[in-house]
Formats: structure tokens, sequence, C-alpha cells
């Protein structure tokens, strides 16, 4: 997860005037958290974990801050979540975990109370759920797996996604719900500025677990779905055997390409098209006009990757952050290019958030299978009996090919993230 907090705001409540911290998390706004509220989040930490294990917090002040003196702050606090979010054992936490969903709630003044959320296949098909404003992430995903029969065990192989519909009907991802957020309050609030959706999609990178979904008719449904969309929008690039074997079982209409990104490698300047998935990057580069090359990049020989804000350079532009005045993005990784020589790779698009989260899933997957441990599975009697709403059923079983990249944009001026997964070059990789 990325945490950041690019600004603050003024709020007015009975009278009195305070200053709130805008929150957000994985290039979105999440929350606005008043000081004393994160005092008290860290407070409940010290009891919980110990103060050896916690990063600095910033001393409470008698007198009214300053503009300078607020900034620091700002940049404190954020400093704060961000090395709070790294720890494992802490983000995973009951604690951090309520603290975030209490802040969204107050920020949006949501009350509970029962309410229809529909949720979209991707093919488009609408399942409604009753549920609860309030319910977190997993709840609603363990409601909607009911509503369509997906076996208790194979619940968690998918997951809740925020969309973005563009004029022309298209979607453009924009980041994973999480556990600590309401997704009926996350769409309520990005429906504010402008038209979303949630769907249901995989949420694993490792191909090997299509093997654990082919038993189930609904989830090979699934699986097939995905496929022809991802082929049909370019997200993924598929061979042309893999296209026969998908135009077999369901003709497609005409295809549009995502625009490229800006990569400097092999060169600066390199148009590319990024996708993610079976434990790498693949670059499709335009190295020369109509000359292609595919160039992957394996996720175990990332040492580590950072995003960052840099000044506005003329020179890197991509076709999205044309006619803007904000600066653009950019996602660096370090590479391992042979034994004992690492290079610096880098990204420069607006979805450099979504393409690090793929990048840390794909991670979390190689150290859960290294540790030997599985995907959640529900707790018996978890989910409530509702209505059951059949897919229609498919008898494909191709594997889903890797997800193209797409995204919001994220709010934050530096982020670093450790690979665990990382691994040097053996004589058998020269």
């Amino acid at each position: 997860m990325h945490f950041s907090i690019p600004d603050t705001s003024e709020c007015t409540e009975k009278g009195a005037t305070f200053t709130v911290f805008n929150l957000h998390i994985n290039g979105a706004y999440h929350c606005s958290v008043r000081y004393r509220l994160f005092h008290s989040f860290h407070e409940q930490l010290k009891k919980e974990f110990g103060i050896q294990v916690l990063p600095t917090f910033p001393p409470k002040k008698l007198l009214s801050l300053s503009p300078v003196q607020l900034d620091e702050r700002r940049a404190a606090l954020e400093r704060y979540i961000q090395v709070l979010s790294q720890n494992p054992q802490i983000a995973s936490s009951e604690t951090f975990n309520n603290f975030l969903l209490q802040a969204q709630q107050e920020s949006q003044k949501e009350e509970p109370e029962s309410v229809t959320l529909n949720v979209y296949m991707i093919n488009g098909q609408k399942v409604s759920v009753n549920i609860i404003s309030t319910d977190q992430t997993n709840d609603v995903l363990e409601c909607v797996a009911s509503e369509i029969n997906l076996p208790d065990d194979l619940v968690y192989y998918f997951g809740l996604y925020l969309v973005h519909i563009e004029e022309d009907d298209e979607l453009s991802i924009v980041r994973k719900l999480q556990e600590f957020e309401s997704p009926y309050i996350s769409l309520k609030a990005a429906n504010q500025r402008a038209h979303h959706k949630i769907i249901l999609r995989k949420s694993y990178w490792d191909p090997g677990h299509d093997d654990e979904l082919m038993a189930d008719s609904v989830t090979i449904n699934l699986l097939y779905l995905q496929a022809c969309c991802d082929v049909e929008k370019r997200w993924i690039l598929a061979t042309k055997e893999e296209h026969k074997q998908l135009d077999s079982l369901k003709h497609k209409g005409s295809k549009k390409e995502f625009p490229p990104c800006i990569v400097d490698y092999p060169h600066p300047g390199c148009r590319a098209i990024i996708a993610a998935g079976n434990k790498e990057l693949n670059f499709r580069i335009e190295v020369e006009r109509d000359v292609i090359k595919e160039v992957s990049f394996r996720v175990t020989r990332m040492r580590c990757w950072k995003i960052t804000t840099p000044l506005p350079d003329s020179s890197v532009e991509t076709e999205s952050s044309q006619d803007r005045d904000e600066p653009q993005l950019e996602l660096a990784f370090e590479y391992l290019i042979a034994r004992d020589t690492m290079q610096w790779i880098t990204i420069y698009s607006d979805q450099v958030i979504v393409i690090s989260m793929c990048l840390q899933g794909m991670v979390d997957e190689l150290v859960m299978k290294k540790e030997g441990r599985k995907f959640k599975k529900l707790s018996n009697g978890s989910v409530q009996s509702q209505k059951k709403t059949a897919l229609p059923r498919s008898t494909s079983t191709d594997n889903e090919l890797p997800i193209r990249l797409l995204g919001g944009r994220p709010h934050n001026n530096k982020i670093m993230s450790e690979n665990y997964a990382f691994e040097g070059i053996g004589d058998d990789d020269l």
C-alpha cells in the first residue's frame, strides 16, 4: 500500500476551526484526519506493539502552528504512516484497519444503514447485494461470492476493483479495494468526481493458480470472461494460437489499443506497452518507428522500486500527460542485469501506482508460496444467505494471461518499496 498526505484542509465544526490532514492510499483520496485522531491511534499502537517498534511521532505543540510548522507536521505524519505500513504485523492488525475504516466513515459522514450495492462482472452483468453501508471490502466480496455461487475456498482468488468509466464507456482500473475501506463509501466518494463502478476480477498474478480454479464451472467462467475482455481491449498480449482458441468460443469485435507510456530502456524516450503477470513485467518497446522489441524483467531480479514526482520535464512526456500543468509521475526499479550489475530502469506514466501495486502483488505471492502459505479461506457460516444469481456457463479452460496496466493518479512525493523476493543470478541464468 502507498500512503501519502499531500495537503491539508481547514474545517469548521460547531463554530470551531481546525486543520485536517488529507490521507491518500494507493493514489486515491481516502480520508481527512485530525492530528488528535492520529495521536490517539499512535497511543493505541504503543499499547499493542510497544514504543520500540514504532516510528517517531510528531509531538504536540502548545501554541498554534505557523504555515511552515504545519507543513512540517504534515510531512512527519506522512513519514509516520508510510513506515507503519511497511511493518506487516502492524499493517495487518485490527487496530490499523479500524483506524482507516473509522477515518473514512467520519470523513464522509456516513452512518450505518441498509443499502443495495451493484457489483459488475467483467462482461457487464450486474450483481446486486444487500449490505450495511459501512461493511468492509471482504464482507462485500463474500456477499458477492454467495450471490454467484462461488465456492468458499476460492473466494479470495478474486477481488473487488474500483474502475473509472470513460466517455466512450471504456474502463480504466483505478485500484483494488482494500479491507480497511467500505466499498459503498469509496464508490460514493469517487462518483462525486466522475462515473465509477465496482467490478469483480481475479486478484492473483501467478498463472499456476489457474489450475486450482479449473474444477469449478463458475470460476472457469470468470476466468474465461476476463480473458476475452482483456484480449479485446489489448490489456494483455495474446499469441495467434491463443486468439484462435478464444475466437472459436466467442466472436469479438474491433480492438482498441491502450496508449503506451514512456521508458528509458534501452535508451531514453522509448514508447512502450507494459503488461504484468507470471512473475515479470513485460515491455513491448518501440525502439524505432514500426520496430517493436519485447523485453521481460523478472520480479525476482528487482531489488527495489520507487515512485517519485519529479519537476516537469518537457523532454519526457506521455500522451496522457499532454496539455497538463501537473508534473509527470515516474516509477523506477533497480534491476539485476547481470551478476553484480544493477541498473535503474524508469517508467514515466500516470499509472505508476498501479504498476507498483502489481509488483507488490507478485512479490507477496512469491513470498507466500515460498513460506508454504495459502490464500485466505472463508470461515464456516461467514457469508450471509442470499438469493443466488448464476452466471452463464462456459466450456473454456484457457488460462488467463497477464493483465494490462490501467489506473488512477497517485498523490505522493517519494515512496520506496523493498523486494523480499529478490534473488541473485546463478550460472544457469548466464
